[in-house]
């Protein structure tokens, strides 16, 4: 192996600077005094700022650097730039949720950062045990989030699920990996590629090798079997740290799945493709049937995230059955679509919360639209757009996805999910019904306080915008999707 160069860590400064800023805010969250914390979350804010215009430099000079560990390329950038979108979101968003709830642990932003750093080792990743380190470090930060409200049990218990869960599925990740590694003699995916091709999954080591990367990723991508942990997790976790898991971890996920698939076992495009389908409408079934019984909100927003993985998984599909790009371009668009809209209706969630107790039922929107008009308004825009409808991104989102599978000789997929996809309307619309067509039941000073904090305000406008924009005019974010996946080899 080569050693590194100064040039490869240039390459890598937006990982450096975010590293360096959360080491400082864990350094300086025990010093400080609570009122000086704010300084923690415009730190966080302003090194994402520059990660950010140090990545969009970088598009259009791809490298591959640390011997081939690492490349930097349009198809890396475009998660990143979405990451660090959806992260300064999240934090934005917490810096109100947190002083509601009382909590006043600056070393969390912190691990928003580490957790984010993990991700974007993800997304550009051209080794197995690399992206599996990225993965690693997204996860145990995670872990940590979820279980933010020690003094409540069931954020206790969501963070205790998924660590066990987690560490299941990353020990089946590594196996995975290390099966691969015996059939192909490497961990890089160019070597893996050349090493598969012309083969295909009647090698037993090749086959058992990709059902448990399918398996590790699955865990991740929160697909049907492996969704188990996804509703208790989401529901007891604070919810700044479910809007991120659902968002942000999700895409990076996503990312990193679709590099690994593509890139390094494109070769057995027609052998996996069919293994996806099936996970495709097992996912899609399963998600959006038990989203219909759900009463709390987090738990169905929890049921709709499967379901999106879902539909983000027939772009998969449709790009193994015909070997074209249009299929992945989908992928990436539905997410960064799908990222607007679910984390605005988390914020909505999060801004109903009074002691850790109202927001999370159904029944806790029950006349928003007369007790707060315009989160009624917004949540109404957010639930429009996950069921699909025009002129919405979510609209915008599916059909792109659909016309994947159409244009890949899969009409009957896209008529299935289009199907489901109608389904969802029914969940979806029953809160707006809630909110619009039922009288609150008090009106008085002890009904739910719902303060839109300047913070808060912040992130929904940010949230609605790119629903309301994108539904109407998403050529620029089709095509750096489209930019983003020719850099996939």
């Amino acid at each position: 192996m080569m050693p590194f160069s100064s040039a490869d860590l240039f390459l890598i400064l937006p990982e450096l600077l975010i590293v360096t800023a959360a080491c400082i805010v864990f350094v300086l969250d025990p010093v400080l005094r609570t009122s000086d914390k704010d300084g923690l979350v415009w730190l966080s804010l302003g090194t994402l700022a520059v990660c950010m215009g140090l990545t969009a430099s970088q598009i259009q000079a791809p490298a591959t650097i640390f011997s081939g560990l690492v490349v930097i390329d349009a198809y890396g950038a475009f998660w990143k730039l979405l990451l660090y979108f959806v992260t300064g979101l999240t934090i934005l968003l917490s810096h109100s949720y947190l002083k509601e709830e009382r909590l006043y642990f600056g070393e969390y932003y912190g691990f928003v950062l580490l957790s984010l750093v993990g991700m974007m080792v993800m997304v550009s990743s051209s080794d197995l045990l690399t992206l599996y380190l990225g993965t690693e470090l997204m996860s145990l930060s995670l872990y940590v989030m979820a279980g933010l409200k020690r003094s409540e049990p069931r954020s206790l218990e969501a963070s205790a699920k998924y660590f066990v869960l987690g560490a299941f599925s990353s020990g089946i990740l590594l196996y995975g990996i290390s099966l691969l590694y015996g059939a192909t003699g490497s961990t890089r995916l160019p070597e893996i590629a050349a090493a598969i091709s012309g083969r295909n999954l009647d090698d037993p080591l090749l086959l058992f090798a990709t059902i448990l990367l399918t398996v590790g990723f699955g865990f991740k991508l929160a697909v049907v079997p492996f969704h188990m942990w996804t509703p208790d997790v989401y529901q007891g976790a604070p919810t700044s740290v479910t809007a991120f898991m659902a968002v942000a971890a999700k895409a990076a996920s996503f990312g990193a799945f679709l590099r690994v698939f593509i890139e390094g076992l494109g070769g057995l495009k027609t052998n996996w493709s069919a293994m996806f389908l099936i996970l495709c409408l097992a996912t899609l079934i399963l998600g959006n049937i038990l989203a219909l019984v759900q009463t709390n909100v987090k738990r169905m927003l929890a049921y709709s995230s499967i379901a999106h993985a879902g539909y983000a998984l027939v772009g998969v599909v449709a790009t193994g059955h015909m070997g074209n790009s249009s299929g992945i371009a989908s992928v990436l668009l539905y997410l960064s679509l799908y990222a607007f809209m679910t984390f605005g209706a988390f914020a909505i969630v999060a801004m109903l919360r009074k002691g850790g107790i109202e927001g999370d039922n159904i029944e806790d929107f029950t006349g928003l639209a007369k007790r707060h008009p315009v989160a009624a308004l917004l949540m109404l825009i957010f639930m429009v757009s996950l069921a699909g409808i025009p002129p919405t991104a979510g609209f915008i989102g599916k059909l792109y996805v659909f016309m994947s599978a159409v244009e890949a000789g899969l009409p009957w997929l896209a008529a299935v999910a289009l199907v489901f996809a109608v389904i969802s309307a029914y969940y979806y619309l029953r809160l707006v019904m809630v909110m619009y067509m039922r009288e609150p039941s008090d009106l008085s000073s002890t009904s739910p306080r719902m303060v839109m904090s300047p913070s808060l305000s912040i992130v929904l406008a940010c949230a609605v915008a790119g629903v309301v924009i994108f539904g109407i005019y998403p050529n620029p974010l089709v095509n750096f999707a489209i930019q983003a996946v020719s850099a996939l080899k």
